[in-house]
């Protein structure tokens, strides 16, 4: 089990860390109703960070950001000799917590994506996890919405009972969602995006040699060429010069210049 703390990765905060000891602090947390917002972030992600300052101070406020990316996970391997063997890929971690969920007896919540999503993906959770409660589940309202919607989201959340969420709004708003309904609720909250579709049925995922190569972002691109185009054609080798130059000491990437957010976006 690994959990070495988080390192700077182009000024965005990634913890060292692996299935196992993610899945620990996550259950541990949610025994205790401690609130507590993670996320597994792949080069997309990361670069979020980067290129949005606020967004950057989000990310860094997190308990837990988990290298969910292959070239990721190379860049604390190779800058902090984490040894690190494998990533902690968002979708799988998110099975892998509902295993556990099931044989502890903590009740989850699916919020976010479409009610079909939300349907199929709930009865896949329940026929691989028989033991598994599902308290709830809501889905998004794809917009920004009012204060008082987010505390009736929050009211019906802690009515549910459940112990630990799952967001699936899609990256960055997921992790806005878990940054801003972390304190008040008192569980952890899992932004996992495709995972829901993944497991849902309705996404196929890449081929394992794929995806141990880093090359699921090809595979996704080829899925869905007009919806990802951008963000792979235009940041992955954007992450790969920025992160040679942080690797060759050429640029600097701080944390401490993130900016907080002056007021909530309120993503549904």
């Amino acid at each position: 089990m690994i959990d070495a703390g988080k390192r700077n990765v182009l000024g965005v905060n990634v913890n060292i860390i692996d299935y196992d000891a993610a899945v620990e602090r996550i259950v541990q947390a949610a025994k205790t109703q401690q609130g507590m917002a993670i996320s597994a972030l792949a080069v997309h992600g990361v670069m979020t960070g980067v290129l949005d300052d606020t967004h950057r101070y989000r990310l860094n406020e997190f308990d837990l950001i988990c290298p969910d990316g292959q070239p990721v996970r190379w860049a604390l391997n190779t800058m902090y000799k984490a040894k690190l063997r494998d990533r902690v890929y968002g979708p799988n971690l998110t099975l892998l917590t509902c295993e556990r969920a099931a044989q502890e007896g903590l009740p989850i919540y699916l919020y976010g994506s479409r009610l079909e999503v939300l349907n199929a993906f709930t009865e896949n959770l329940k026929a691989r996890y028989p033991g598994l409660q599902i308290a709830g589940a809501q889905p998004s309202r794809f917009r920004q919405i009012s204060t008082e919607e987010k505390q009736e989201i929050v009211e019906q959340i802690k009515a549910s009972g459940a112990a630990i969420a799952f967001v699936g709004l899609g990256c960055p708003r997921q992790e806005v969602w878990a940054y801003e309904y972390r304190d008040q609720l008192s569980m952890p909250l899992l932004a996992v995006g495709a995972a829901f579709d993944f497991h849902a049925g309705l996404l196929p995922q890449a081929p394992k040699t794929m995806q141990n190569l880093g090359l699921e972002w090809l595979f996704r691109l080829i899925q869905e060429p007009q919806r990802l185009w951008k963000r792979y054609v235009l940041l992955n080798p954007h992450y790969v010069w920025l992160l040679s130059q942080q690797m060759l000491g050429f640029r600097k990437f701080s944390p401490a210049t993130a900016q907080p957010p002056a007021q909530e976006l309120r993503y549904g």
